[in-house]
């Protein structure tokens, strides 16, 4: 597995828009469906890698705790499905089900989403307050595959609390690591370096 970071995209920025199609409902998802939230968690994940593996529960738990707190989630998988077959729409599906995930989770097909979020890694973490900009983005907590760590998803826990609260948000935030996106064949973005 290739550790890769997050490339941080500056905070700010207000929501890269798109509509994506949830694998389970087959109903569109985008920001604007989200627009009424008091935040609006986008997260960027693999059914195959070993990072994302190793925080699933906390991915299902995540939903579980702040759906009904008035934030919206979005999940999204952007892996090149010709070559990472277990990454697609219909595993997807299946890992949404098995996570008992109480939010959408769709594929973007073209990677156009990825790039937009400059996303680079599997699971990679974008918080945006209720006016759609982004205030956190980055690790879930300092939990990896192999490591003695306990998942707790501190780290976007303690934005996601301090946003809701009216709190202050931390500013030192950590990047991501994880499985690089698995980009389609010469659809590697500038930012993305191997």
């Amino acid at each position: 597995m290739a550790a890769t970071s997050s490339t941080m995209l500056a905070l700010g920025t207000k929501v890269p828009d798109f509509k994506l199609q949830d694998v389970v409902t087959g109903g569109n998802v985008s920001p604007s469906t989200y627009e009424d939230k008091k935040a609006l968690l986008v997260m960027f994940v693999s059914r195959h890698c070993p990072y994302v593996m190793h925080v699933k529960g906390e991915l299902s738990r995540l939903g579980v705790d702040y759906v009904p707190k008035g934030v919206g989630i979005i999940a999204i998988s952007s892996n090149d499905v010709a070559n990472y077959p277990d990454d697609s729409p219909a595993n997807l599906k299946a890992m949404a089900l098995e996570l008992k995930l109480n939010y959408p989770l769709c594929f973007d097909e073209t990677q156009v989403v990825a790039k937009a979020y400059q996303a680079a890694c599997t699971p990679e973490f974008y918080l945006f307050d209720g006016d759609q900009k982004l205030v956190y983005r980055g690790q879930l907590d300092d939990s990896r595959p192999k490591s003695d760590i306990p998942v707790t998803g501190k780290d976007l826990r303690v934005a996601l609390d301090a946003l809701l609260s009216g709190g202050a948000i931390p500013v030192d935030q950590k990047p991501g690591i994880g499985c690089n996106i698995k980009w389609k064949p010469g659809n590697e973005p500038d930012y993305y370096s191997r």
